[in-house]
């Protein structure tokens, strides 16, 4: 195969609007899935505040999910390296249920 051959690298531009681009704080995640995908709803919940919205969603397939988990563990051993172990707080309790399956983290 000849230089001329070979397959070219593509490129992916992905775009950041303004709108996007200050992020959304959340401290809790639920997460539900079924058998095709798993949803995780992100929640900013405050002290004594017995209620919270959900913030934002995110839908993905579970070989993306999966995928995820990767890169997050490989970020979080990255952080540690660079900046020492996170420290764990105590797990919160969260005393609803969005159906199906659910974790939190």
């Amino acid at each position: 195969m000849t230089q001329d051959q070979q397959p070219q690298e593509q490129q992916l531009n992905i775009e950041l609007t303004e709108e996007m681009s200050d992020g959304v704080y959340s401290n809790l995640v639920i997460i539900t899935h079924s058998f095709a995908e798993f949803v995780f709803d992100f929640v900013n919940v405050m002290p004594n505040v017995p209620k919270a919205k959900v913030k934002s969603r995110v839908v993905m397939t579970p070989q993306h999910a999966k995928r995820l988990m990767r890169a997050l563990v490989e970020n979080v051993k990255r952080f540690e390296a660079a900046n020492g172990p996170i420290k764990e707080q105590e797990q919160v309790n969260v005393p609803f249920n969005f159906g199906g399956t659910t974790g939190q983290a």
